[in-house]
C-alpha cells in the first residue's frame, strides 16, 4: 500500500489482483474505486474493461490502476491483449510496456 497524491486527492491506494474476480481492483482507505477486467488465456492477459468510479475519474487514478496491473503480467512473463480502449491508449502513451503486447500468431 503507498500513499499516493493523484491530482487533488491524496490517501491509502492499494491495488490487487482478485484472481477469482479476474480483476485488478484499486482501493483507496479501503473502498474499491477502479477496476481493470481481465480474462487469463495462457500467457496472454486480456483487459477488456477498466473503470474508475465517476468523482474521482479525471485523478490519474486509471493510469495508477493499469500502470499496476501491466506491471504485474510482466512480472509474471506474460503478454497483453488490450480490448480496453483505456488499457491500448495507456500502453500507446507509455513505450516502456509495448514489448508486452501479444504478437498475432
Amino acid at each position: 500500500m503507498s500513499r499516493v497524491g493523484t491530482r487533488g486527492y491524496s490517501g491509502e491506494v492499494d491495488v490487487r489482483n482478485d484472481a477469482q474476480r479476474s480483476r485488478y481492483e484499486l482501493t483507496i482507505d479501503g473502498r474499491v474505486v477502479g477496476i481493470a477486467d481481465y480474462e487469463a488465456r495462457g500467457s496472454v492477459v486480456v483487459f477488456p474493461h477498466t473503470e474508475i468510479v465517476s468523482e474521482l475519474r479525471g485523478r490519474g487514478l486509471g493510469a495508477h490502476l493499469v500502470r499496476h496491473a501491466l506491471d504485474d503480467v510482466r512480472a509474471r512473463g506474460g503478454k497483453v491483449e488490450a480490448r480496453c480502449w483505456y488499457v491500448a491508449e495507456f500502453i500507446r502513451e507509455h513505450p516502456e510496456y509495448r514489448e508486452l503486447v501479444a504478437r498475432p500468431a
